[in-house]
């Protein structure tokens, strides 16, 4: 077996040294990502977990890479201080930009609007209609969204307006201007809820699930005649958002289209 030159395994250790670095940064953006911006269920339905995964995959492996690459004892030690240190710039720009991204992506706002609850992510909603919103909802919130719900229409040019606006890909729940507090929603919300168990008959093969959801909630003893569901409109997915009936309050999401 050939033996390993002393040049290789130099690089290799610095090459491991800072996959090590690299990781512990990205187990610290993991938490940031995960725990804050996308917490359950935001992290399956508005694809958290797979921006970041592309993000950190391309930032861990590129910089151990190119360590392993440029090292080399022989170079002068400013040369290679140079080196390292364009190399790490160039991994914290990529690790920058990267959480950027994933940080406008980021869902903001769970909305109802008319018939069914939206995610509602920051590029998702106009700047320039920021100063529209109501006062106190004109900062997107960084800790995972806030519960909203669509007023009604002031005139029924301002609906047809917002209708067709909607139809063009801008939906109702991602306009400041029609923005609301939840609660203020309550009769509509309740009009438009279903009871839990004909969820149940609409999808027999999903029963488990969604009982695991419900025990998975603050009330593991809640009676299913206190449930009901409205249907979830995520970017590109559909889910199910469970209901208290009494109060209105979200209790458990399910990964099921029940449009």
């Amino acid at each position: 077996m050939p033996a390993v030159s002393p040049s290789l395994k130099s690089r290799s250790s610095a090459a491991a040294i800072h996959l090590t670095l690299s990781l512990a940064v990205a187990a610290l953006a993991a938490w940031l990502v995960f725990a804050l911006w996308y917490p359950y269920p935001y992290r399956e339905i508005s694809g958290g977990r797979h921006l970041f995964l592309i993000v950190m995959a391309v930032d861990v492996i590129m910089g151990p890479l190119l360590t392993l690459a440029v090292f080399n004892r022989s170079k002068p030690a400013a040369e290679l201080r140079r080196d390292l240190t364009v190399i790490g710039m160039l991994q914290v720009a990529a690790l920058a930009y990267g959480l950027w991204t994933v940080s406008v992506a980021r869902p903001v706002h769970l909305v109802f609007e008319i018939d069914r609850f939206r995610v509602v992510h920051a590029i998702d909603i106009p700047e320039e209609e920021m100063d529209l919103a109501p006062l106190e909802l004109r900062r997107l919130p960084w800790t995972g969204p806030t519960l909203l719900s669509v007023r009604n229409f002031r005139s029924q040019q301002e609906g047809l307006d917002a209708t067709l606006a909607a139809v063009q890909g801008f939906p109702l729940g991602a306009r400041p201007f029609l923005w609301q507090r939840y609660d203020e929603a309550r009769p509509q919300i309740l009009k438009v809820a279903r009871p839990l168990d004909d969820l149940k008959n609409r999808f027999p093969d999903q029963v488990g699930t969604i009982d695991a959801a419900l025990r998975s909630g603050p009330d593991r003893s809640r009676a299913s005649e206190s449930v009901a569901y409205v249907p979830l409109a995520g970017r590109d997915k559909f889910w199910t958002v469970l209901l208290d009936l009494r109060t209105t309050e979200v209790i458990a999401f399910v990964p099921i289209d029940s449009f």
